[in-house]
């Protein structure tokens, strides 16, 4: 599969702190990649590097085998944490010039943007000021414009950010259609659950530097350990006594059991004591989510194997 952007050994200091220290990782043709850290793990500014907003103190940023200042701009689409767009301009206006500063045909661009208007429920809207649109109804135009002069790399930084449930059933099928036709997507956000849903590979990064980075089903199986949610009056010392149970998490009649790497959940189950009380159970395996509040939070709760790259 063919790298459309290569990260090599990033560093960026401000006066004398360092906020990205030895980023490595590529995006592929095709892939959505996935960019996580919390708050003020260097994620934006990692980006405004690969845009050229700000450029490294170390290291090299490559769109294929084009060299840092080379990268074209037309072939980039980037849709910002902080939305831009010019509030007293009519949608269309505002379409039309955003894909003129990437120099795509204009006749393109205003057929393009009407399917486009049409598919994000907007059909109707091209006439209407920004400053008219509902919160979400901007999001959509944003989006069209990150994607209306048909990048060859889309960078989202929190595009689910104010969208509904239907919005963003939108959103993640325009983004899976886009990486299905060879668009290679980078895309953070902090909604581990969409992310879990969509990203083929992922890095997660934590203080600036690399925390883990491969495929997602690597990551899962990495922490591989199932939990199991018990919904049920029992006691703890009942609950912590089971075989193969490590760590306990217990709120009121619920209560999650994290289970020891390598057990065969429908054997474990077999073998629950009859006076467990169960009115509903679940067995699944440690979601993203947890696994970024763990890695976040300096927890230190899952146990992983190390050492995983892609």
């Amino acid at each position: 599969m063919e790298t459309m952007l290569t990260v090599d050994n990033l560093g960026k200091s401000f006066k004398d702190k360092k906020i990205v220290s030895n980023i490595s990782f590529e995006v592929k043709k095709g892939e959505i990649m996935a960019l996580l850290g919390p708050n003020g793990a260097g994620k934006s500014t990692t980006i405004r590097n690969i845009m050229g907003i700000m450029y490294p103190d170390e290291g090299t940023i490559t769109f294929r085998d084009k060299g840092k200042k080379d990268i074209p701009r037309n072939k980039i689409g980037y849709l910002p944490e902080e939305r831009g767009l010019y509030k007293n301009v009519k949608v269309m206006d505002i379409l039309l010039y955003l894909a003129e500063l990437k120099d795509y045909p204009l006749d393109r661009a205003k057929e393009r943007a009407l399917e486009l208007l049409k598919k994000f429920d907007l059909e109707g809207k091209d006439k209407v000021s920004v400053e008219e649109l509902s919160k979400g109804m901007g999001q959509k135009v944003q989006f069209i414009a990150a994607i209306l002069h048909e990048p060859e790399l889309l960078i989202l930084d929190e595009p689910f950010s104010g969208l509904d449930p239907v919005s963003q059933e939108l959103f993640k099928n325009e983004i899976r259609g886009l990486a299905q036709n060879g668009t290679a997507i980078l895309l953070s956000s902090h909604q581990m659950n969409l992310v879990e849903e969509m990203a083929d590979r992922l890095f997660l990064i934590h203080r600036g530097t690399k925390v883990i980075y491969g495929p997602l089903d690597d990551v899962k199986k990495q922490y591989a350990n199932f939990k199991c949610t018990i919904h049920g009056v029992n006691e703890r010392s009942l609950l912590e006594s089971l075989p193969e149970v490590e760590r306990v998490e217990q709120n009121e009649e619920t209560a999650v059991l994290y289970l020891s790497k390598d057990v065969q959940p429908a054997n474990w189950l077999k073998n629950l004591p009859a006076q467990l009380d169960v009115q509903e159970l679940s067995i699944d395996r440690i979601s993203l989510h947890e696994i970024f509040i763990d890695i976040a939070t300096d927890k230190n709760l899952l146990k992983r194997e190390e050492n995983l790259d892609a």
